[in-house]
């Protein structure tokens, strides 16, 4: 659709809306095959005009010729509105001294093209549209009355024709997603559709098709890409076997549908279009709607053999009406000297113009009553027979553009309207008696009253039986219910006993687990805390020892002190009384005078003790002011031991606050790393969720499995953006951080940091970086360690990225890599799991140097090991991986390298690639083509392929190969085998 102002940029291949998908050959003839011929009835619609009477009179005598007319039709005019297309900015200042050159009457429904100015041309059509005319009156005028007969029980078309750039795609498949207005015809006609319906009994099946270059593809089912148009010799239906049917229940599942088709069809940027469509898109909406009562009886009334026909009250034959109708956007017109195609684009130009002259031939045999109609000399007109001189209500809307620079074109356009509005149609109600559901439901009946008869005669002969027994069985009820308590408390009681057991072992269990978990919640409080507490304990320790110290030193002294004053005040005691004794002795002396000689002895006696007691005396006070020099010297040693006790004190605490903070630091830093991955995995998961609804396309050869081949716009800028944020956090973290993450304990750090690894991966420049700071040697580790399947997809895909580096490729076969991923493949069962390890293994197989070491860790037999998930994109990375050895082995045996059997062949490799070589999904039948043939080149292997039946693979890809280059390689494979020429010979076939 060349002319749609916007492509849709969802692309999906594992869409699956609310729409139930069913697989049968679509008809594009009758809605329904005549299977009860004699009970289908045909009721007309009225004319609608004058001038129609008369042109159905016409065409009724001009076409009595012609078997293929139903004569129990009445003919219907095609109906054509023309539609002008504003002016773009480039118009406007191209056109700005040129006078208007489209001169519309919207109200007398004439157009007018002049061609100076005094001369005109006036052309009257059904509906004039101006290009003010909003989408709801364009879909009104032209495709409601035909949707309203679809309702009704008849075929209908709705195609738009005009020159590539005048608004075809804007008019019919605008699906208004940021402003509704701009909803266009097949966006509104499946809303009334739907709204009609009933969701119970009617059913509203869709399918979207492309004619690209005389080829009918399916837009829903891209690998269905060739699909044959059939033609019934009876009744001349025509249809299309293979394609796809969509059920759709709601609006939104066919605007899904709707979007899913738009990103399939090819486009190309040409000097008239940005977007111009190389194909004509073609929607196809089958109705089936039950008749209700009311209309029965209004039917009946026209037929009166339905009266007849209806078997009793509980048993009405259902009536139901198949309809089709069918929306073509046809690819515009275009001049090649205008648009400026060249190459590829130029011959779609001209497949283009070939399907659009083969209508205007088809339209101007139709508009002149003309015995021979060219309709096979186009898919286009083949498709399209029902709906120009068929059974179908046809409305046709011509697109043109303002400026006088595209006169002829104009011109060209409004001729084919006016020649259109010649041909007549015979409208035909497809209306049948559904016996089937008639006759199920009699046959449920039936059965209920078979079944219900049996359960009666059952019950008598029950009843009888039950009479006769009825009284043995009452001696023995007692007893059998006896037996039955014992049994029944006995179990109850083993079964009580069982489940108490049970419930205190889960108890236990639950206990026990909730005790690890309280455990593991404690320690890792007490390992957030470790440092603090730890430094603090040592802290207060040595606070303790040191006051313990002091505390004890001031003891032991002050004790010393005492004990010495005590002693002091002792002899000072025993000094006072020998002194008063002298003192008393003296006094004695003078009152007697003399003495004997004894009492100068005493006299002597206690002189001498008074001498001994003054040399206690001196020695006392001088021990004394030894203690309390001691004293002093120990009260200053203590003060210096307290003051440095204090300064150290001070010392630990600021430790331990620069401590505090620097954790806060690295915990502040951690979180906001955590964030920013965080982030980063939220935008790479909704990247991928967009990405996983668009088709599969993933690029097949060296380039990495990660990445897609054709972006939409939106999911570039996505990527782009997430890019930025991860260069951004790799500049202010640093890749060593990030790398740091990879060990963490907490899953779900590990898993943003494998992600954010894997994301840097993927650009070349980052590589080298990853690899010189450990990064391979972390993701081998997460790859071997790590049981999280999450974890071991995105190690896979960060491998494989790093593995398209040939010094990459070296170093992971050096450390083992191929083993780890081949137990991966063995291991896992998620599909995009199997996929990023097979892109991995497949890139490494582009390695001539580690051909022999692959094959010997078993990097071939883990490729053919991850078959078993037949799951399309793991299958192209395994035919990927097949061709890169293939060649690699096929430039050794042209170097003169290598003269033995493949390695592929010995590995059991051949028999997997022979019955994939036909495969629907074209990236593994691409890979499988280019290996089978690499493989043939080595004369070697040429038995074997041979005896395994390859030789007829490599005919076909020399014949049916939709690549040249792939296709002149196995023409050259087979003309150069000796044993090829000779298995042909055998045969008679030659290969030149």
């Amino acid at each position: 659709m060349a002319l749609s102002p916007y492509r849709s940029s969802l692309q999906g291949g594992t869409f699956r809306p609310s729409a139930m998908r069913l697989e049968r050959p679509l008809s594009m003839g009758s809605s329904t095959k005549q299977s009860a011929a004699a009970a289908a009835t045909v009721v007309t619609p009225p004319p609608r005009s004058k001038s129609s009477s008369s042109l159905s009179q016409t065409r009724r005598s001009a076409s009595a010729t012609r078997p293929s007319r139903d004569e129990s039709g009445v003919a219907g005019r095609v109906r054509v509105a023309v539609r002008l297309r504003p002016r773009n900015a480039d118009e406007l200042i191209a056109d700005a001294d040129f006078g208007d050159y489209v001169e519309l009457m919207p109200e007398l429904k004439r157009l007018k093209l002049r061609k100076n100015n005094w001369d005109s041309e006036t052309f009257q059509f059904d509906e004039v549209l101006t290009e003010t005319a909003s989408q709801k009156r364009v879909y009104e005028v032209v495709a409601k009355p035909v949707v309203e007969s679809v309702l009704e029980g008849y075929n209908g078309t709705v195609m738009a024709y005009g020159q590539t750039g005048t608004g075809k795609t804007f008019t019919l498949g605008r699906l208004g997603e940021e402003d509704t207005a701009d909803r266009g015809i097949m966006v509104r006609a499946m809303e009334d559709i739907l709204a009609d319906i009933s969701s119970e009994q009617d059913a509203v099946t869709v399918s979207y098709l492309q004619l690209y270059m005389e080829t009918v593809q399916d837009l829903l089912a891209p690998e269905k890409d060739n699909i044959p148009i059939v033609e019934d010799p009876k009744t001349g239906d025509v249809s299309l076997p293979g394609v796809t049917l969509y059920e759709v229940r709601d609006q939104r599942s066919f605007v899904e549908l709707l979007q899913i088709g738009e990103a399939n069809r090819f486009a190309a940027n040409t000097k008239l279009n940005t977007e111009s469509s190389r194909s004509h898109a073609i929607l196809l909406v089958n109705v089936r709607k039950t008749v209700r009562p009311k209309q029965e009886r209004e039917l009946a009334a026209l037929n009166e053999n339905v009266t007849n026909l209806q078997l009793s009250k509980g048993h009405r034959i259902p009536t139901i009406r198949r309809s089709k109708l069918i929306i073509v956007d046809l690819a515009g017109s275009e001049r090649v000297d205008k648009s400026g195609s060249e190459g590829h684009t130029l011959e779609e130009a001209k497949f283009i113009n070939l399907s659009l002259t083969a209508l205007g031939k088809c339209i101007n045999a139709l508009a002149e009553n003309s015995p021979h109609v060219p309709i096979r000399d186009s898919k286009l007109t083949r498709l399209l027979r029902d709906s120009f001189g068929g059974t179908a209500r046809t409305s046709l809307i011509v697109t043109i553009g303002p400026s006088p620079q595209h006169r002829g074109e104009t011109t060209s356009t409004i001729l084919f309207g006016q020649r259109a509005m010649r041909v007549e149609n015979m409208m035909k109600l497809r209306e049948e008696f559904d016996y089937k559901s008639l006759c199920r439901k009699l046959e449920t009946d039936l059965d209920r009253l078979v079944a219900e008869n049996e359960r009666q005669n059952q019950a008598v002969l029950d009843a009888e039986e039950e009479m006769e027994q009825k009284i043995q069985e009452a001696q023995q009820s007692v007893t059998e219910a006896e037996k039955k308590l014992a049994t029944t408390l006995e179990e109850m009681a083993a079964e009580r006993f069982r489940f108490q057991k049970e419930h205190a072992e889960t108890l236990h269990k639950l206990e026990q687990e909730r005790a690890l978990r309280e455990k593991l919640e404690k320690e890792l409080k007490d390992n957030a805390q470790n440092l603090h507490a730890q430094k603090e304990k040592q802290m207060q320790s040595e606070k303790a020892k040191h006051q313990k110290e002091l505390e004890d030193f001031k003891q032991r002294h002050q004790q010393e002190l005492i004990d010495l004053t005590k002693r002091l005040e002792v002899e000072h005691s025993q000094r006072d009384s020998l002194e008063r004794k002298l003192v008393e002795v003296e006094h004695l002396v003078k009152q007697k005078g003399k003495i004997e000689l004894g009492g100068q002895e005493q006299i002597m006696f206690l002189t001498n003790q008074c001498k001994e007691l003054s040399r206690l005396k001196e020695k006392a006070e001088k021990e004394l002011q030894e203690f309390r020099s001691k004293t002093t010297l120990a009260t200053k040693k203590l003060k210096e031991e307290n003051a440095s006790l204090s300064k150290e004190n001070k010392t630990l605490q600021h430790d331990l606050e620069e401590s505090l903070k620097q954790k806060k630091a690295l915990e502040h830093e951690v979180k906001n790393v955590k964030q920013q991955l965080f982030k980063l995995n939220f935008e790479a998961d909704e990247t991928r969720k967009s990405r996983d609804k668009e088709p599969t396309r993933t690029l097949i050869g060296s380039d990495s499995p990660l990445l897609n081949s054709h972006k939409p716009m939106n999911m570039r800028d996505s990527l782009n953006g997430q890019r930025a944020s991860i260069a951004k956090l790799f500049e202010e973290v640093g890749l060593q951080k990030i790398l740091s993450l990879l060990d963490s304990e907490d899953m779900g750090v590990r898993v943003h940091a494998v992600k954010v690894v894997a994301n840097l991966a993927a650009e070349e420049a980052n590589q080298e970086k990853i690899v010189e700071a450990g990064g391979m040697d972390s993701l081998l580790s997460l790859l071997q360690t790590s049981e999280d399947e999450t974890i071991q997809r995105v190690a896979a895909g960060a491998i494989a990225n790093l593995a398209m580096n040939e010094t990459n490729q070296e170093l992971i076969m050096a450390q083992g890599g191929i083993r780890l991923l081949a137990r991966t493949a063995n291991q896992a069962e998620d599909p995009q799991t199997l996929r990023m390890v097979a892109g991995a293994i497949a890139n490494l197989c582009g390695n001539d140097k580690l051909q022999g070491r692959l094959r010997e860790e078993g990097g071939i037999k883990a490729l053919l090991g991850m078959v078993r998930s037949r799951h399309p994109d793991v299958l192209a990375q395994i035919a990927r991986g097949l061709a890169n050895f293939a060649k690699c082995e096929s430039r050794g045996v042209t170097e003169g390298c290598r003269k033995e059997r493949s390695l592929l062949i010995d590995d059991g490799a051949l028999p997997w690639i022979i019955s994939n070589a036909n495969s629907e999904s074209s990236p593994v039948r691409r890979h499988i083509e280019l290996a089978l043939c690499h493989l043939a080149q080595h004369e070697v292997n040429a038995k074997d392929l041979v005896a395994a039946g390859a030789l007829w693979e490599l005919l076909r890809i020399s014949e049916e190969c939709s690549r040249e280059d792939i296709r002149n390689l196995a023409k050259r494979t087979l003309t150069a085998s000796p044993t090829f020429q000779s298995e042909l010979r055998k045969v008679h076939l030659g290969h030149g």
